[in-house]
């Protein structure tokens, strides 16, 4: 992709503070804090993937071939990211927040996440065969 401009950096950002801000009111209105750990969990979501896309594979393997690590990466951060959906489901059906609240903090960590992949797809370097 091409380079990236400052434009892309302010929508991204406000993007990520509007997701953040859904996240907060939603524990802020209601005065319950525990959907916060929505945040938490789309935050963490990405790591997984960052740490094992290193591990790929040598310099004979094809680029379609799958290693062990890459899918263990790939597994643990769609757990991550099915949690951090499912939680504020669990936790409005068995009322301990209230439906409102789950919807904006399921808005808001869709946007925080959609903003994390956003970055990573916009500023990713790709490799050269000759460096």
């Amino acid at each position: 992709m091409a380079q990236a401009g400052i434009k892309t950096v302010i929508l991204l950002s406000f993007v990520l503070a509007v997701g953040f801000l859904m996240i907060i009111l939603s524990c802020a209105l209601w005065s319950n804090w525990l959907p916060l750990l929505v945040a938490l969990t789309f935050v963490l979501a990405p790591l997984p993937n960052a740490i094992f896309a290193n591990c790929a594979g040598d310099d004979f393997s094809a680029d379609y071939e799958a290693s062990g690590p890459v899918d263990l990466g790939r597994f643990i951060t769609a757990s991550v990211v099915v949690t951090g959906f499912a939680l504020p489901l669990v936790l409005a059906h068995s009322e301990i927040i209230r439906p409102a609240a789950c919807g904006m903090s399921i808005v808001g960590g869709a946007l925080v996440y959609g903003t994390i992949l956003a970055y990573t797809a916009t500023f990713r370097q790709e490799e050269s065969d000759y460096d």
